[in-house]
């Protein structure tokens, strides 16, 4: 069964949501347009790959936003997702542009901390985010005004009150348009407008990452319980998300998990 069998189920006030969400985008892309011709827009897409940012590049592209699109390419993708980005780089009207981390930052933390160090401490997992996720996330905010989002409130208690509209941070707006999807919705959308979606999906995978911190889940795990699934559920953020949080020391053995 598909991930668009399992999941599309439209709420019954979904037309209202994507017309919100349209009228988000739209006035979005208008308050944050380039102040010179030929200058890049002020706003961006943080495109992940996964369901919910594949809506959000497709809603950019079919109303013809001047909105760009960038992906971090952490050097630990799945090739599946890896795929998907060379699919979305040929049919994107809007610019895709693919940020990756500093080559030898990797090639030292390797070699100083292991190929498995995100296992072994959530302070090494977060030091591996940083370099794979978090400075290339610097560079591609740097300039803008704005960005935009995939996150939904329903991902996760620590999402659960997402605003459409961010303003916490004095030095750029972050704008959340699927704030109050349903996972339904967002495999409703997919399925009405065909839209291109990573496979793993279809393998019980519905929250994406690098490789080596993302599994498949059961029926009936929380929506993010294949993501760094052992560490303690209040770490479960590269950081990308997060303000500011203390580190939680519980933790679990990564090999007794299972796909």
């Amino acid at each position: 069964m598909s991930a668009i069998d399992l999941n599309a189920r439209a709420s019954v006030d979904f037309a209202q949501k994507l017309a919100q969400t349209q009228a988000l985008l739209q006035q979005a892309a208008l308050n944050y347009a380039p102040l010179k011709p030929n200058d890049e827009p002020r706003i961006t897409l943080a495109c992940s790959l996964g369901a919910e940012d594949m809506v959000l590049a497709h809603l950019i592209n079919s109303l013809q936003l001047n909105i760009g699109i960038f992906v971090l390419e952490t050097g630990q993708l799945h090739a599946e997702t890896l795929a998907l980005l060379d699919r979305l780089k040929a049919t994107s009207s809007a610019k895709v542009a693919v940020f990756k981390p500093v080559e030898q930052a990797t090639i030292q933390f390797v070699a100083r901390e292991g190929a498995d160090a995100m296992y072994k401490s959530i302070e090494l997992r977060k030091a591996c985010c940083q370099i794979r996720k978090m400075e290339p996330l610097g560079r591609a905010l740097k300039g803008k005004d704005a960005w935009v989002t995939g996150l939904r409130r329903e991902q996760s208690g620590a999402r659960a009150e997402v605003p459409l509209i961010d303003t916490s941070d004095a030095s750029r707006v972050k704008l959340n348009p699927l704030a109050n999807w349903t996972w339904g919705d967002v495999w409703h959308y997919i399925a009405q407008n065909q839209v291109d979606y990573n496979p793993l999906h279809d393998q019980f995978y519905p929250s994406i990452g690098c490789a080596p911190c993302t599994r498949a889940i059961s029926l009936g795990e929380d929506f993010r319980a294949g993501r760094w699934w052992w560490e303690d559920e209040a770490a479960k953020e590269c950081g990308l998300h997060v303000k500011a949080s203390a580190l939680p020391s519980a933790q679990h053995n990564p090999t007794e998990a299972t796909a």
